[in-house]
């Protein structure tokens, strides 16, 4: 019988055909299944992101104390041993659309121990964001003043760099204070009011962190709270001695001028 030639593929090549396609068809359904799961988690999170408008925030604000020791004082070794490192005070700042009030907010006990000047312990700052007024309450050597001004003109510079603070994704940002004061910022775009504790504000967003290096200062959210904000509770300072900023730089110049290096670690607190 002569040869065929021609001839169809045997069985075992046409399921072994069969068996590819389908391995194939198994492996696109799999990825594609992951792409659908992927995409929908997206949108899940997108329709869960809450942008907070009003709310209350509670700052820490941390000072190195043994930095504003003299190193080559053998004095200061007694000092140290005497206090803490660090001075932990609690700030409130209540927020609510384009305006922010930044007030004391629970003690501290560890500091009745602590002596010497208790310098922006008792600040109260509110602060009108949309038309760039501040107006500032502050105790300065047993003396109140309320300082009406506009809030401060900060050039930021974003970076790439992130960190979480109270449990917010939060982005850095660096910028020059007072012509010499290197301040660090963390904002979170979570918080659609672009404030911050103090003076600190401007970023497209809230500043949840602040650090000043050379300072040896910061001040970091611990929570934030999705509450209700009156305008009862954003009562605006109004006690104290009338003078802009530049006037209360003035008469601390002019008081301190005897201070030495005290006097410039002093004025940062006052103004900042």
């Amino acid at each position: 019988m002569p040869a065929m030639y021609g001839t169809r593929p045997g069985i075992h090549a046409t399921r072994h055909v069969t068996s590819e396609w389908l391995h194939r068809g198994s492996v696109f359904t799999v990825i594609l299944l992951f792409v659908n799961l992927f995409a929908g988690a997206l949108r899940l999170h997108a329709q869960n992101v809450i942008f907070l408008e009003h709310g209350k925030i509670e700052f820490e604000k941390k000072v190195n104390l043994y930095a504003d020791l003299d190193e080559d004082d053998s004095w200061s070794e007694v000092e140290k041993r005497a206090m803490p490192k660090f001075k932990s005070t609690y700030f409130d700042l209540l927020f609510s659309g384009e305006k922010t009030l930044y007030r004391p907010g629970r003690e501290n006990t560890d500091n009745n121990k602590l002596y010497g000047l208790k310098v922006a312990q008792d600040n109260v700052v509110f602060s009108q964001l949309d038309s760039s007024k501040s107006i500032s309450q502050k105790n300065v050597f047993e003396e109140l003043f309320l300082v009406k001004d506009s809030t401060r003109r900060i050039q930021w510079k974003i970076t790439d760099e992130s960190r979480v603070v109270a449990g917010f994704s939060c982005r850095r940002a660096n910028a020059i204070v007072m012509d010499s004061v290197y301040v660090v910022a963390f904002y979170t775009d979570d918080i659609v009011t672009p404030g911050g504790p103090e003076s600190f504000s401007g970023l497209p967003g809230m500043i949840l962190g602040v650090s000043l290096p050379h300072q040896h200062m910061s001040w970091f959210a611990t929570r934030v709270e999705n509450t209700e904000v009156s305008a009862a509770d954003l009562r605006i300072p109004g006690k104290g001695k009338k003078i802009s900023n530049a006037e209360l730089k003035a008469m601390l110049k002019d008081r301190m001028k005897d201070w030495g290096k005290f006097a410039q670690r002093s004025m940062e607190a006052v103004m900042l």
